[in-house]
């Protein structure tokens, strides 16, 4: 069994951050994340709300931080998913489906994945027309026709970054008026090739081998239309990667995200969460980095016992 004096569990902001600021702390640091570090920061077209970045990628953001997360020496391992956990004791015991090791403290932060909407069509047509990341899959629906489902930035962004690839973007939203934050609610009004389908809910997704069509339903008139299309990007917001924690005796909310304090401390000593997988009502870039590096600092002086620390 390898050892290590602090393991973080998820790659995204909230984990790289963690990472930096557990090893620039002294602390033997790995990060082990099932697929390719980076998160979904990395899925983002275009981030233009993280400090001094006026306009950043969301790939380049998240390769910066990795970039920086390895210099100062933590070990990162992709394609190594977590399978198990014990968390009792003075000693953490985490087993992948590759091998097993051993920590003084773990940090959550598994952040989160996309919603479903959970209508007919949905599952059938995931991948043939069906997305959640439209920076993975936008490029396949160049001049075609799309339906972005959602409200929030997050459909707001992808609109706005399909839109200059599609002929012809729909966004359909369930309310009268878009959470989107403002500055995007305005382009999005600019945008000629854009349509917002108010008070419309996606009832079906139909089609032969790929998408054609999906069934709307304007829940202000009552009325039922078939829309002919290519595409279906689903931006109906995320759920908390929190089973695992869960399963280890970690307390969790109504909704199943990890409950934690100000210092990102869980009920369980030595164990602490950051990032989307939390309660905190924010869920943002510059939140998770946040809460990451409170998270770090903490474990460092549950582990260490520095003279100011006092638990």
């Amino acid at each position: 069994m390898e050892s290590c004096e602090l393991t973080i569990i998820g790659a995204g902001a909230a984990g790289l951050a963690a990472g930096i600021y557990g090893a620039r702390s002294g602390l033997k640091t790995l990060i082990l994340e099932e697929k390719m570090a980076g998160g979904t920061t990395a899925d983002a077209p275009i981030i233009e709300n993280y400090p001094g970045f006026q306009s950043v990628n969301g790939r380049e953001l998240a390769q910066k931080m990795v970039v920086h997360c390895r210099s100062v020496g933590v070990e990162i391992h992709e394609l190594e998913k977590v399978v198990n956990l014990d968390l009792k004791g003075n000693k953490k015991k985490v087993k992948t489906d590759k091998t097993a090791y051993e920590a003084k403290a773990v940090i959550f932060a598994s952040g989160a994945h996309y919603r479903e909407l959970g209508v007919p069509g949905e599952k059938e047509f995931r991948g043939r027309g069906v997305s959640y990341c439209g920076v993975c899959d936008g490029p396949l629906f160049k001049n075609k026709r799309v339906l972005v489902v959602g409200g929030g930035n997050s459909a707001a962004i992808t609109t706005l970054y399909i839109a200059e690839l599609a002929s012809e973007v729909k966004l359909s939203h369930r309310r009268g008026m878009l959470r989107a934050e403002e500055a995007l609610v305005k382009a999005l009004e600019n945008k000629n090739n854009v349509e917002i389908l108010w008070n419309t809910e996606v009832k079906e997704i139909k089609g032969a081998n790929v998408v054609g069509k999906a069934l709307l339903f304007d829940n202000k008139t009552g009325e039922t239309k078939e829309l002919k299309l290519d595409g279906v990007f689903i931006q109906v917001g995320e759920a908390p990667n929190s089973q695992l924690a869960k399963k280890a005796g970690v307390n969790v909310d109504q909704k199943g995200y990890i409950i934690v304090d100000m210092w990102q401390r869980t009920n369980i000593a030595g164990i602490y969460a950051a990032g989307d997988v939390t309660n905190h009502p924010v869920k943002q870039i510059g939140t998770a980095v946040g809460q990451g590096i409170t998270a770090a600092l903490e474990a460092y002086g549950y582990i260490r016992q520095p003279y100011y620390y006092k638990g």
